[in-house]
């Protein structure tokens, strides 16, 4: 069994725990449910800001522990005065050492699109996110069915939320291009055996119908691979632990967009 597999296996698990605490109505009736989200394509094309997605992440399966010291608001701020496009922020614990309270803390931070970075596998994740205040959920084409992205892309469009697709390869996006999707990111992190190479972005980007937001994630370590992705296409650019390593991520992501 892959990683991927693991976490799956166990997000089902989860999953189902969490649904014996709280029903999808009582997350319904939650003040954050009801607020209107951001729009990813707006910040996005806005100009004013740099088209980075940056990543909350305390930890991975393949490097451990990333940082366990910052403080999600303190990094949330940085993010956002450094015009960033959005904030991604992890919320599965058992690999990722993130939490929901993140979410949360971020969304009363910021006022820019948020997204809810988890292995979705079941509508209640989607609901979740919205009560907990994300606007930009992630479906990861690798882990579910075309069935089940259809399904799930139209739920979270039905209650507000933008919906980012995740592909690593022609077969996923060729099968997944429903109008319910906001935005299609090419991840260059294999999630079987976590090598990276930008070429997955490189080679996919223009297989990517133009209505949608194109994103490379992953991989990206520097302002020059942002102005080659920008050449090539790309809008968006989720960056995952190229900040959250550094002893100070505030000043990392200064330092970055300066060269961009």
């Amino acid at each position: 069994m892959n990683i991927l597999e693991k976490i799956i296996q166990h997000k089902r698990i989860e999953v189902a725990e969490a649904k014996k605490g709280i029903s999808i109505d009582e997350l319904k009736e939650k003040s954050l449910f009801n607020r209107t989200c951001y729009s990813l394509r707006e910040s996005v094309v806005d100009l004013n800001k740099n088209g980075i997605i940056a990543e909350y992440k305390r930890a991975s399966p393949s490097k451990g522990t990333i940082n366990a010291h910052s403080d999600v608001r303190e990094i949330a701020k940085a993010y956002e005065q450094n015009h960033v496009s959005a904030i991604s922020v992890l919320t599965d614990s058992e690999f990722f050492k993130g939490n929901l309270n993140d979410l949360i803390a971020v969304r009363e931070t910021v006022q820019i699109p948020v997204l809810r970075k988890e292995f979705i596998v079941d509508p209640f994740q989607i609901t979740e996110a919205k009560a907990y205040g994300a606007d930009i959920i992630l479906l990861i084409a690798a882990c579910l069915s075309s069935d089940e992205i259809k399904e799930f892309s139209s739920y979270a469009k039905k209650i507000g939320l933008n919906v980012l697709l995740e592909v690593h390869n022609e077969e996923e996006l060729k099968d997944n291009k429903f109008d319910t999707i906001d935005a299609i990111g090419v991840n260059n992190r294999n999630l079987i055996d976590f090598s990276v190479s930008l070429q997955h972005s490189l080679d996919l980007v223009n297989l990517i119908p133009v209505q949608y937001i194109k994103v490379s994630e992953s991989g990206i370590n520097d302002p020059e691979t942002i102005k080659l992705l920008k050449n090539e296409g790309f809008q968006a650019f989720l960056i995952g632990e190229n900040f959250m390593k550094t002893e100070d991520p505030a000043q990392a992501i200064q330092e970055f967009v300066r060269h961009i």
